[in-house]
């Protein structure tokens, strides 16, 4: 189930999903002067946590396909997939301990720490994401608490972990972690941005796809705060109790434009990589400003 999940028997396996995570934690361990061969059994652990939350994931949204495939509760159901993420969740941590190989107990155990502090943000963030459902009323501060955990605790974490495996200051690893941090707020909410009006032959997204689920997605959350007229096309879409079709999708989506969603969907963005743009010229910068997803006009931030 694991190898199947992982797609390792597969031909293009090597091409299956981004590695974005243990390229973060490369990308540091580069820049501080850092030996790969220390860091690789971190990458590694980094990149099973993250794939153990995508198998729990799947089964609490009810996704039955990711990577145009059965996702593993749909092939093997629900109960040897719960199994099967927590044995993921368990070599992530063995791998971590390999690290003891190269670094001072001490370090490992900040290393630990480090990736059980991610862990436990990721299940506090899914837990308001699930939560959010049965809201009518969100705001951007809570919904910005959310991505922290889910989607942001994770990039932290592996900033933080490349830091330690380049032997860094305390200081610098708190520096990247932060980094790590706001480059997840603002990949979540490219993200966002790409559910509604992405490309599908450019991203593989569905544009219209979150709006059709009733997502909850920064875009939506801003529109429904404001308050104004505009977002009653929205809120009464996000009343129904079911998907919705085709032409309700194109009201919610009009009225989002009329609203300046998108917009301001990339303000906030911008804002979280702003200390990724004032970061020193290096692999780092280079890679929280050319990783993010292919949303509209995201040029614009790399200026």
């Amino acid at each position: 189930m694991l190898t199947y999940h992982l797609g390792l028997l597969e031909s293009n396996a090597v091409r299956r999903g981004k590695r974005l995570r243990p390229r973060l934690l490369f990308a540091v361990v580069q820049e501080l002067g850092g030996a790969v061969e220390d860091a690789l059994d971190a990458a590694v652990a980094i990149e099973v946590l993250h794939n153990y939350s995508l198998v729990h994931d799947d089964i609490e949204d009810s996704d039955r396909y990711r990577h145009g495939r059965q996702t593993l509760w749909a092939k093997y159901g629900i109960a040897q997939a719960i199994n099967a993420g927590d044995a993921l969740c368990a070599l992530s941590y063995l791998s971590l301990l390999q690290t003891a190989r190269y670094h001072s107990s001490p370090r490992v155990i900040a290393m630990m720490n480090a990736l059980h502090r991610a862990n436990f943000a990721m299940c506090e963030g899914q837990s308001l994401d699930i939560a959010f459902e049965a809201e009518s009323a969100i705001d951007t501060r809570r919904y910005l608490r959310m991505i922290s955990g889910k989607t942001a605790a994770l990039f932290g974490a592996a900033a933080e972990l490349g830091a330690y495996c380049a032997r860094a200051a305390q200081a610098d690893v708190e520096r990247y972690g932060d980094l790590g941090r706001s480059f997840g707020i603002a990949f979540q909410i490219f993200d966002d941005v790409l559910g509604i009006w992405g490309d599908e032959d450019a991203t593989g997204k569905t544009a219209g796809a979150d709006i059709a689920r009733r997502k909850k997605s920064f875009p939506v959350v801003w529109a429904m705060q404001t308050g104004q007229p505009q977002c009653e096309p929205i809120a009464r879409a996000y009343r129904a109790e079911r998907d919705l079709d085709p032409d309700a999708v194109a009201s919610v989506i009009l009225a989002l434009d009329r609203l300046g969603a998108r917009e301001a969907a990339q303000r906030e963005a911008a804002e979280q990589l702003s200390g990724a743009r004032r970061a020193r010229a290096g692999p780092v910068r280079d890679f929280l400003l050319e990783s993010l997803p292919l949303a509209p006009a995201s040029e614009t931030l790399s200026s």
